[in-house]
């Protein structure tokens, strides 16, 4: 349909990218099993900081000392509201550290591959989707009680719940491979905390979770660290002389 042009790539290189977001799709989901839907949305936060300790590491990728320094109240208040959540539990922690790895090193991935073979969002995923879906469905029989899904008497809603969701997804990692292949990985996870509120909101109307004081204060303070955190990328972008930031 003359949407995009297909790039002929090695498929093994799109192989760590598709292994990631397996990774990804099914840590985040265990997360979010595990951990109520405020805890799971701020541990997500982690991703930058992480981002950024990956690219100085394995990158030599250089940050200064103030946008460093911001990653500090980040940190502080994702392990507040996790010691003061209510429903905190040690395999929910483990699920939610590990997925902010794995989501961490998959926009990295897309971020370089994007730049390397000078593809665009819908080229990377003709690739990437297909190859997931493949991995996914090797795996889903022996993970997942298959036999009780065929036996779930379908409704017309629950398919369309269904289709939708997959519809949604769809859209989430095309716009995510945009946002990543223009900008970066960084700039991606700021631009992706603006729904953390309505999450938070979703959590306390849909299913009636509730705050403790000492959440509330760590997610401010985290929400703190990424206001910081966005003035002085904004800055450092403007060439604004660190004096005149505050």
């Amino acid at each position: 349909m003359n949407v995009f042009c297909v790039k002929d790539i090695d498929i093994r290189e799109i192989l760590l990218i598709a292994i990631t977001f397996c990774g990804l799709v099914v840590l985040t989901n265990l997360s979010l099993a595990h951990n109520t839907v405020g805890t799971y949305q701020v541990a997500k936060m982690l991703t930058t900081p992480c981002i950024i300790l990956m690219q100085m590491l394995f990158y030599k990728k250089h940050f200064s000392i103030l946008l460093q320094l911001t990653l500090i109240p980040i940190i502080v208040g994702v392990v507040m509201n996790f010691y003061y959540d209510i429903q905190f539990n040690i395999i929910g922690t483990i699920y939610a550290t590990l997925g902010v790895f794995v989501t961490s090193l998959y926009q990295i991935l897309i971020k370089r591959k994007q730049k390397e073979f000078q593809m665009g969002p819908m080229q990377l995923l003709y690739y990437q989707a297909p190859l997931s879906a493949i991995m996914l469905l090797l795996v889903i029989p022996l993970l997942e009680p298959v036999g009780e899904t065929f036996k779930h008497n379908w409704t017309f809603w629950d398919i369309f719940m269904v289709l939708l969701s997959g519809i949604i997804a769809f859209f989430a990692n095309l716009t995510s491979y945009w946002i990543i292949g223009q900008t970066s990985p960084l700039v991606y996870n700021m631009v992706g905390h603006s729904k953390f509120c309505l999450l938070l909101l979703g959590g306390a109307i849909v299913f009636h979770e509730v705050l403790p004081i000492n959440q509330v204060i760590g997610i401010t303070i985290t929400l703190i660290g990424i206001i910081l955190y966005a003035h002085v990328k904004m800055a450092e972008n403007q060439n604004i002389p660190s004096k005149y930031i505050v």
